[in-house]
C-alpha cells in the first residue's frame, strides 16, 4: 500500500510546484508589461460634468410689488412638482400669507379709524353749522323785534329812542359778524371734510392694493410650458419652503427646449486651455447612447468657491448642437472640450515616462536589453504625452519600472546636459 502512496505523492508536489511556478511566472510577465510609441492625431482633452439647461426661458416670479408695501421676503409655500406641464393661467404655486395677512388686518384697523375720523368730523360739521345757522336766525328775529319796537317808540323820549337804535345797530354788527364766521366755519368744515375723506381713501386703497396683491399669492403660468425649479447662486432649487425676495423673485422657469445649453465648472488649473468656439462631445447619464455636439460659447472671467469644491471653478456654458424633446434641464452631462489637436504625431501612454532629477526618461525595451532613455516631452492629455524627441514609432518601452533598472544611467539626448 505504501509503494501505492509514493508515486501520488510526488505528482501532487509536482502538480504544486508547476501551478506555483506558472503563476510566479505570470505574475512576472504583468510587472513587465510594455506598449509601443505610435503615431496619431493627438487631442487634448478636458473633460467635466455639467447640468443640461435651456438657453431662453420665462421666468415665474412672485409679485415684485411686495417691497412697495413692505414685504421684503415671502416663503413658498406650495409649488408644483418639477417637470409638470402646465398652460397659461395654471397654478404653479403659492406663497406663505403670513405677513400679509398681518398687514391687511392692520390697514382694516386703520380703515375703522380713518372711517370713525370721517364721520365724526362730518357730525361735527353739522352741528357747528347748525349753531351758527339757528344764532343767524336769532339775531335775525331780534333785529325785526327792534325795528318794530323803534317803530312805537316814535312817542317816546329822545334817549329811549336813541337807546333802541343803538340796540338794533349792535345787533346789525352781530348778525354781520355771525354771518362771517359761519362762512369761516363752513370752509373749516369743508377742509376738515376733506382732510378726513383724504385719510379713509388712503386706508381703502392700500386695502385694495393689498388684497389685489394677496391674490398674487397664488402664482399661475405666463404661458404654456414645462417647470423648472429656479436655481439660486448656491446651486440650490427653490421649493416648497424656500424663501424669495423681491429682487430676486424667480420662484421657478419655463424654458424653450428648442434650444439647450450645458453648464459646467473647470477647476483653474484647465480654465487657462478652454476657449470660445472650442467644439466639445456631449453625454447625457439619463441616455447612455446618446453622443451630442456641441461648442464652447462662454467663459467665465471670474472664479468661483462652489459646494463640495476644493479649489475655484469657473463656469462654462456649452451650446448643444443637437435638440430632443424628451431631453430635461436638470440632466447631468459629460463634457468632453478638445482644447488642442495635433496631426500625426509620436505618442506612448503617460504611464511609461519616469522624471528623476528633472530629466524624462522611459524604460526602453531592446534586443540587448533594457536602458533607461531620455525624452523630450510635449504636450499631454489624460492619457497619453507628445514624444518629441527620444524615441521612433514602434519602440518598446515599459509601463512600469523592470526588475533591477532602476540603477541604470539615463541615456541622455544629444545636446543634453
Amino acid at each position: 500500500m505504501k509503494k501505492y502512496r509514493i508515486p501520488l505523492i510526488i505528482g501532487s508536489a509536482l502538480f504544486i510546484i508547476t501551478l506555483i511556478w506558472a503563476f510566479a511566472g505570470e505574475t512576472e510577465q504583468e510587472k513587465e508589461i510594455t506598449t509601443k510609441a505610435f503615431v496619431d492625431d493627438f487631442e487634448d482633452l478636458v473633460v467635466s460634468t455639467g447640468e443640461l439647461m435651456a438657453k431662453n426661458s420665462e421666468e415665474i416670479s412672485v409679485p415684485v410689488s411686495m417691497q412697495r408695501h413692505g414685504i421684503y421676503r415671502v416663503q413658498i409655500s406650495n409649488i408644483v412638482p418639477e417637470g409638470t406641464y402646465v398652460d397659461s393661467g395654471d397654478y404653479v404655486a403659492a406663497l406663505d400669507k403670513t405677513d400679509i395677512s398681518s398687514k391687511i388686518n392692520d390697514v382694516l384697523v386703520e380703515l375703522d379709524k380713518a372711517q370713525s375720523l370721517y364721520t365724526q368730523t362730518q357730525l361735527d360739521t353739522s352741528l357747528t353749522l347748525r349753531e351758527k345757522r339757528n344764532e343767524i336766525d336769532k339775531l335775525q328775529f331780534e333785529i325785526k323785534q327792534k325795528k318794530i319796537e323803534l317803530e312805537q317808540s316814535k312817542y317816546e323820549p329822545p334817549a329811549t329812542i336813541q337807546k333802541i337804535t343803538l340796540d338794533e345797530e349792535r345787533l346789525e354788527q352781530n348778525l354781520e359778524q355771525t354771518r362771517e364766521n359761519y362762512i369761516i366755519n363752513k370752509k373749516q368744515g369743508v377742509a376738515k371734510m376733506a382732510e378726513a375723506g383724504a385719510e379713509l381713501q388712503k386706508a381703502r386703497n392700500q386695502l385694495q392694493k393689498l388684497q389685489e396683491l394677496e391674490e398674487e399669492f397664488r402664482i399661475t403660468a405666463p404661458k404654456q410650458g414645462m417647470v423648472v425649479y429656479y436655481r439660486e447662486w448656491s446651486g440650490e432649487k427653490r421649493k416648497a419652503g424656500s424663501t424669495v425676495q423681491p429682487w430676486d423673485p424667480a420662484v421657478a422657469t419655463l424654458p424653450d427646449l428648442s434650444e439647450m445649453l450645458s453648464k459646467t465648472y473647470i477647476n483653474e488649473v484647465e480654465i487657462r486651455k478652454i476657449k470660445v468656439g472650442q467644439e466639445v462631445t456631449l453625454g447625457l447619464d439619463a441616455f447612455p447612447d446618446a453622443t451630442l455636439t456641441g461648442k464652447v460659447t462662454q467663459v467665465a472671467n471670474v472664479g468661483e468657491t462652489r459646494k463640495g469644491a476644493e479649489t475655484k471653478v469657473f463656469e462654462v456654458e456649452i451650446k448643444v448642437n443637437e435638440s430632443d424633446s424628451t431631453y430635461r434641464p436638470g440632466m447631468t452631462t459629460s463634457n468632453t472640450i478638445l482644447t488642442n489637436k495635433i496631426e500625426s504625431v509620436l505618442q506612448i501612454p503617460l504611464e511609461a515616462v519616469y522624471a528623476q532629477d528633472g530629466v524624462s526618461y522611459v524604460y526602453l525595451k531592446g534586443t540587448t536589453g533594457t536602458s533607461k532613455q531620455e525624452v523630450k516631452l510635449g504636450s499631454a492629455n489624460a492619457e497619453y504625452v507628445i514624444v518629441e524627441s527620444g524615441l521612433s514609432e514602434n519602440d518598446e518601452v515599459y509601463l512600469s519600472e523592470p526588475e533591477g533598472a532602476r540603477e541604470k544611467e539615463v541615456e541622455k539626448l544629444v545636446g543634453s546636459r
